[in-house]
């Protein structure tokens, strides 16, 4: 099966790669055939900081959630309502919507075994996919790459759109390419220095292994550089995209989903949501921007017919405390919610029950699904890649796609 898998991997490469060296007027002609139906992408989404998920989906029903949150709970009659127990924050309309089309699913109290409350440890193990007693140094992502990846022509079929790349997206063998602008990275390994320099490395010398991987790193950035430029000025949205920094990674996320470009997963951040104090303000801006450039996105792909074949995910590295603090915040708990976007779903709305405030542990939700399992479900049943060999272990598959 995987060989299977890998070899419809490398055929869309191949395909976007091949597009490039088209006519320009063959190109228009043939524009509809050159994305394979069906060509499945995955949007990730990272709330940085750990998001409330307690006012995010919030339990307007329930009057231990009010005891807990006197100042912060969110109003019933300010929440948009989703079921006769749940609503949404109010700052989400865009979402509400999506919602209300079939369009977004909500999964209730993720999270993992023996949660971590440091920022930098739960992330590594969202980013891993590593149990809490593990430490990896390779991402899931990264993983994905290296499974699926043996045999690409470029290291594109990953892009964070950021200045650094995060470790989900290092493999062994294989990483994504962080990049916040085309046209300026292209202008940038287009830099003479930098041409010199590569001509000038003889290559194949054994003692300085390390020099030869970061010249074929060079090398690879060069060539990936260009390649990224050309399919990105093959679309340009004509969409009024919100002039944040969201709205313009969403926007740079689309004009390569609507090219021929090899990228299976695009990566984002978004955020701080480490809201200790004033949570308030901070949230409601932080899910307003969210919400718009979403919003805007998502009708863009529509537009476009590929919003059947997107999966937009989002995700925390934990949750927040179920009490408020004495600073008008929330402290740093443990299991959340996550948001699954997409025209394909199969199980939009809420997929299970909301948070059970009757049992907590130290004050802190439990978790009742495993995050693991999200990935597994989107690496099989998404992206058709050996979800055992990336994980390294088998998880239980959900039905959301």
């Amino acid at each position: 099966m995987l060989i299977l898998n890998r070899r419809r991997f490398l055929q869309i490469g191949s395909l976007a790669s091949a597009a490039i060296m088209m006519p320009k007027f063959l190109k228009a002609l043939e524009r509809g055939a050159l994305v394979p139906p069906g060509n499945k992408v995955l949007v990730i989404i990272q709330l940085s900081g750990g998001n409330d998920g307690l006012n995010t989906i919030i339990p307007y029903r329930n009057d231990i959630y009010y005891r807990s949150r006197p100042a912060l709970g969110i109003k019933r009659e300010e929440a948009l309502s989703l079921n006769d127990d749940l609503g949404i924050h109010p700052a989400l309309k865009g979402l509400k919507a999506l919602y209300d089309d079939g369009s977004l699913g909500i999964l209730n109290n993720v999270g993992y075994p023996n949660p971590d409350r440091s920022h930098f440890r739960s992330m590594d193990i969202w980013h891993s996919a590593s149990q809490a007693d593990q430490y990896w140094s390779d991402g899931w992502i990264g993983r994905y790459l290296d499974a699926q990846c043996k045999g690409c022509d470029r290291p594109t079929q990953a892009l964070e759109i950021d200045d650094t790349l995060s470790l989900a997206l290092k493999g062994n063998n294989d990483k994504g390419l962080a990049v916040t602008d085309p046209a300026r990275l292209f202008g940038t390994s287009n830099d003479t220095y930098f041409k010199d320099l590569l001509t000038q490395h003889p290559g194949g010398d054994d003692h300085h292994s390390n020099v030869d991987y970061l010249y074929k790193t060079m090398g690879e950035t060069i060539s990936s550089a260009a390649y990224i430029q050309q399919q990105f000025k093959t679309y340009k949205s004509a969409e009024a995209y919100p002039n944040t920094e969201l709205g313009r990674n969403l926007r740079t996320i689309a004009n390569l989903v609507m090219s021929d470009i090899n990228t299976k997963v695009y990566y984002v951040s978004h955020g701080s949501f480490d809201t200790h104090v004033n949570q308030q303000d901070q949230q409601a801006k932080l899910f307003s921007q969210l919400s718009d450039a979403l919003t805007v996105f998502t009708g863009d792909l529509k537009k476009n017919n590929r919003f059947q074949d997107v999966v937009v995910m989002t995700f925390s590295e934990f949750g927040r405390r179920v009490s408020q603090n004495a600073s008008g915040g929330t402290d740093h708990g443990t299991a959340n919610n996550m948001f699954l976007v997409g025209g394909g779903l199969k199980q939009p709305g809420l997929i299970n029950e909301g948070p059970d405030l009757m049992n907590l542990k130290d004050g802190d939700l439990q978790y009742k699904v495993d995050f693991k399992s999200v990935y597994a479900t989107l690496l099989n049943k998404w992206l058709g890649a050996d979800d055992r060999e990336i994980l390294r272990q088998q998880y239980p598959y959900m039905e959301f796609v």
